[in-house]
């Protein structure tokens, strides 16, 4: 039986999933690691909030169905409202829009054991099947570049994406499938996310790398335009513990979130 070699650098292209037709959604912008517990969800959540304080309405589809975060940061709770077969995203007291499969529990810390074409399944069903009003619908991505990421990845309209990563050897070895999986589908990267990239001592300023210095030479090699960093910060957990991002002022993410609107833009004026 003859060798079968699979080439790594090309992902089949399948027809992109329309949005309900009751549905305004804007742009679309993925944030994505590929590794877990590096700061997808407060990146998606903080991004959001920003976005909605430049005066743009906001969606956020959580797609880690598994462990999702994204209702807590908020402090918005189920359950989903439908109208026929048509659903509606919950809205966060500032005006953003959330959906997530948290909201489809009756108990919030019950597990949601699933193969990946379901998990799959309803991903596309959060897109097509609920009613969507924003400007710009950030996605809030599961770790790894399988199932459901290609779903997403190949299925759904993306304007960009943004990269999250901690300054250590192995994540950065991670996030790098994440990139290369990006460009295979031809996503544009719009910024790299350095998240818990150091500590600053909180009597003399000093700012300590507690993993090392970072390598970035990813930001070159993918022609990543924006690198930010965001230090450890106990106002963050706290915030997203206590569902109170809405409220939280950081000095970071601001880059990301101007590059968002400005390439969106540049796209409308090229139509």
């Amino acid at each position: 039986m003859p060798e079968t070699k699979v080439d790594s650098t090309k992902a089949p292209y399948l027809p992109k999933t329309e949005p309900c037709e009751k549905s305004h959604i804007g742009h679309v912008v993925a944030v994505l690691s590929g590794k877990g517990g590096v700061g997808k969800s407060f990146t998606t959540s903080y991004l959001a909030v920003l976005l909605s304080r430049m005066g743009k309405k906001v969606g956020i589809l959580d797609a880690d169905i598994t462990g999702p975060s994204i209702p807590r940061a908020f402090g918005v709770k189920g359950p989903v409202l439908g109208a026929g077969q048509f659903f509606y995203p919950i809205t966060s007291k500032g005006g953003i829009q959330v959906m997530s499969s948290n909201l489809l529990l009756s108990h919030p810390d019950d597990p949601i054991v699933w193969r990946g074409p379901m998990l799959s399944t309803l991903i596309e069903q959060f897109y097509t099947e609920v009613v969507w009003d924003c400007d710009y619908l950030l996605i809030d991505m599961p770790p790894g570049t399988a199932d459901v990421t290609l779903t997403i990845f190949q299925k759904i309209r993306l304007s960009s994406a943004v990269l999250v990563a901690t300054p250590q050897g192995l994540v950065d070895m991670i996030v790098e499938k994440s990139a290369k999986m990006a460009e295979m589908l031809s996503i544009p990267l719009l910024s790299l996310i350095e998240n818990m990239a150091y500590v600053q001592c909180p009597d003399c300023g000093k700012r300590i790398d507690i993993y090392g210095k970072p390598d970035l030479s990813i930001t070159k090699r993918h022609g990543i335009p924006v690198l930010e960093e965001v230090p450890f910060d106990a106002g963050i957990s706290k915030a997203m513990d206590e569902g109170t991002i809405e409220d939280f002022h950081g000095l970071y993410l601001n880059r990301t979130a101007e590059s968002i609107v400005s390439v969106a833009e540049d796209s409308e004026n090229l139509k």
